[in-house]
């Protein structure tokens, strides 16, 4: 049960601050950006609307930032629980929870980094390499190249 507190307090935590971050650009810039009827194309995929890139943009940004700060500071609150309890079995457990969730905080936000240099180190042919990184780009950056034609 005290799991699943912490699953929707989480939860909650990054649903406003993604309410405050959004909220910032401004409504109408938002508007704007989501009403346009463009169509993008990545590599080989076409007819993309524009809006499937940019709400992928978003929500990874969000994920990005928040995920990681919401693991370090629930790792935190474990270590000075256990501080707090003076027993060193749980001192020793509250440092290894501390340091596994911030390395996974840290592979959360160089996420993308990381695939791209796993793609260019395993890809056969570069030119196939970089389609896939600029497809990446195309949606996580929302850098795509409008689709000229039908």
């Amino acid at each position: 049960m005290k799991k699943n507190k912490k699953i929707i307090l989480s939860f909650i935590l990054i649903f406003v601050i993604g309410i405050i971050f959004i909220g910032n650009v401004g409504a109408e810039q938002v508007y704007d950006n989501f009403n346009e009827d463009a169509l993008l194309k990545c590599g080989t995929i076409k007819n993309i609307p524009s809006i499937v890139p940019k709400i992928v943009s978003i929500v990874y940004t969000i994920t990005q930032i928040l995920v990681p700060i919401v693991l370090v500071i629930y790792g935190s609150f474990d270590l000075v629980k256990a501080v707090m309890g003076q027993k060193e079995d749980e001192i020793k457990k509250g440092q290894q929870t501390l340091i596994k969730r911030l390395v996974e905080a840290v592979i959360i936000f160089f996420l993308f980094a990381i695939v791209k240099l796993v793609i260019s180190l395993v890809a056969d042919d570069k030119e196939q390499a970089n389609g896939i990184v600029d497809c990446m780009e195309c949606f996580i950056q929302n850098k795509c190249d409008r689709q000229v034609g039908g």
